[in-house]
């Protein structure tokens, strides 16, 4: 009787691992807005311009994809890690109908995708990435592109 009560646990197991095998992936919902970055503000920690350990504040307005409709702001901060290179951050975007928070490396020369950590309101299961790209030489505009899954 144990034989065939393990045999039966082994076929329910393999049932169910060929089912998430074959399940189709979640559909991934994209919202795209616009960062207008008014307030950044840095504090140093050393001597020079560029120092590991400079924090980043910050609290800007959030507009459409079109940067024409104010949707909202986001709230965060960010650590210097590597002189020249990169930082580490973290912010949650707020919208009337939730927030999206996000975690991740900025970096200066490259493209930068941080996670999606978590929401609340309509984001409250949300899970995904989200691509950073400047939109203007000086650093004043931010897209951020979220690719977002349920």
């Amino acid at each position: 009787m144990l034989a065939i009560g393990r045999g039966l646990i082994v076929s329910g197991l393999l049932v169910a691992a060929l089912a998430l095998e074959t399940a189709p992936p979640a559909a991934a919902a994209s919202l795209i807005v616009v960062e207008r970055a008014t307030t950044d503000t840095v504090t140093r920690v050393g001597p020079k311009n560029d120092n590991v350990g400079d924090i980043l504040t910050f609290a800007n307005e959030i507009y459409d994809q079109d940067n024409k409709k104010l949707l909202g702001h986001d709230n965060g901060w960010c650590v210097r890690m590597v002189v020249g290179e990169s930082w580490q951050c973290r912010w949650t975007l707020i919208l009337d109908k939730g927030q999206i928070t996000v975690t991740g490396p900025y970096y200066d020369n490259k493209q930068s995708v941080l996670s999606v950590t978590g929401g609340t309101g309509d984001y409250n299961s949300v899970q995904g990435q989200m691509k950073l790209r400047q939109r203007d030489q000086k650093g004043t505009e931010f897209e951020f592109i979220y690719s977002l899954i349920e």
